[in-house]
């Protein structure tokens, strides 16, 4: 099968860095999708102006009200399968990324067309403290529930999703916890994994660098995400060796 590659950016209230992020995917990808999270008139502005100047290769779906990085991701996988492409691109909105590892990414993914690749962050002194052990929970609630220690990065928003695959996962989530979940169902169904060293820089307010982590919220969700995923963790191991044995 021949790999057509489409960009993905879910965005929620980023006027001040999605016009450069576009542009960097657009170096290296004709297609880009946008999904508006209910995002502000600023934003909406933004994303107007982009889509207009190139609507031929811009697709622009307007979630009416935020529903979450999630949800905006999931929406985009559908619209990218819709439209026929067998592969999207996913970056944050935010300019955390440095777009120009992408070759890299396209360079994996065409040698492992199957494969989720992910983005394995290379972070600089910049990293908030909270952002640095909340990674490191993380990684060990993803140990637990894969039977693994040696899986990915779970949280980095720079990755390659085949499409049709990815779409076929089951997922609860639609806020920040759908990261480390689609990971996990992805491994317990034998998609195999692959990754892609990347540097992630965190930007200051002054340059447009926004987080729509809450606290409280999104911890809760993340709880029970966890807490869920550890109690299918026995089943899918065994349902996942199978597959694997029969294979």
């Amino acid at each position: 099968m021949t790999e057509s590659v489409c960009g993905l950016v879910p965005i929620y209230n980023n006027p001040m860095t999605i016009g450069k992020v576009v542009e960097g995917l657009q170096r290296y990808l004709e297609h880009v999708i946008i999904i508006d999270d209910g995002s502000d008139d600023a934003t909406q502005t933004h994303i107007k102006r982009l889509a207009g100047h190139d609507p031929e290769h811009i697709q622009v779906w307007h979630l009416p009200i935020n529903r979450g990085k999630g949800a905006a991701v999931k929406a985009g996988l559908q619209r990218a399968l819709d439209l026929g492409f067998s592969h999207a691109l996913q970056v944050d909105a935010d300019g955390q990324h440095d777009l120009s590892d992408i070759p890299r990414f396209l360079e994996c993914m065409r040698s492992a067309p199957d494969a989720l690749i992910l983005g394995a962050p290379i972070f600089g002194d910049d990293i908030p403290a909270i952002r640095k052990y909340g990674r490191k929970l993380t990684k060990l609630m993803v140990a637990l529930e894969a039977g693994t220690l040696k899986l990915p990065d779970a949280m980095c928003g720079f990755r390659i999703y085949p499409v049709a695959a990815t779409c076929a996962l089951p997922s609860r989530c639609s806020r920040m916890c759908f990261d480390p979940e689609i990971l996990i169902r992805a491994h317990w169904a034998n998609i195999p994994l692959r990754t892609v060293p990347t540097r992630v820089r965190y930007l200051s307010a002054e340059e447009g660098g926004i987080s729509h982590f809450r606290g409280l919220h999104d911890n809760v969700l993340n709880v029970g995400l966890h807490t869920s995923l550890v109690l299918q963790a026995p089943l899918r191991w065994l349902l996942r060796r199978t597959k694997m044995h029969k294979a």
